[in-house]
């Protein structure tokens, strides 16, 4: 069985997919922007539940990449390079952007726009879906401030929750918006080949939040 799952945005999502036809047979899906760590454990444990099926069923794993905020992205991978080594199965990775974007069911070339936090985006820019639903990424993934690269989205629909957050920069309606990453989208993408598979590697696109402090300050008089 193929496992899937994302944790590069506010959601924490998991899928158990038939490795060859993508099938799901079972997912999970909570909103927590702050429990990454907490939850992600717990849910695959339920989806394998849910299939009946154990861990050495899995033959390979699927991990979104990002990007995205440095410790929620780093939950996933973390788990999934564990979970691949002690089972010695494959794992890939792939853009969570890729993922959004193959959600879309609109037959024309999108944008995915999803929150990067310090009111910016995390962008790309897709091509109209093929005939296999797969769509090819023309520009990014990148973070930008909305206002800033509007005019390049301008005209297109915008995917993710960047849309709730900066539809009206953007020019974007946030209706029936798609603003998380799915992990059922994930997992049958990987195993039907039309989502393109990376090395489980993070896309930050910048330094992390937290960074390391530059020591103690001279309280001494220069």
């Amino acid at each position: 069985m193929l496992l899937a799952f994302d944790t590069s945005s506010a959601a924490v999502t998991v899928a158990l997919a038939d490795p060859v036809s993508g099938a799901i047979a079972a997912s999970s899906t909570t909103v927590d922007a702050l429990r990454h760590g907490e939850l992600l454990a717990p849910a695959i444990a339920e989806v394998l539940a849910t299939a009946g099926c154990g861990v050495k069923d899995l033959s390979r794993i699927a991990v979104g990449t990002g990007p995205g905020p440095f410790t929620g992205l780093r939950v996933g991978l973390v788990t999934a390079r564990t979970m691949a080594d002690v089972l010695g199965i494959e794992v890939v990775g792939v853009c969570s952007l890729d993922v959004l974007a193959k959600q879309s069911n609109l037959a024309l070339p999108v944008a995915v726009a999803t929150d990067a936090r310090r009111k910016e985006i995390y962008w790309a820019l897709y091509d109209g879906p093929a005939a296999d639903g797969s769509r090819r990424r023309l520009e990014g993934p990148a973070v930008d401030k909305p206002a800033d690269v509007a005019h390049v989205l301008a005209g297109l629909p915008v995917i993710g929750r960047g849309a709730v957050l900066y539809g009206e920069v953007l020019g974007a309606e946030a209706v029936d918006v798609v603003e998380y990453p799915s992990a059922e989208v994930l997992a049958s993408g990987v195993a039907t080949g039309t989502l393109q598979v990376t090395a489980p590697d993070p896309l930050y696109l910048r330094r992390p939040d937290v960074t390391m402090s530059g020591g103690p300050k001279s309280v001494l008089p220069k």
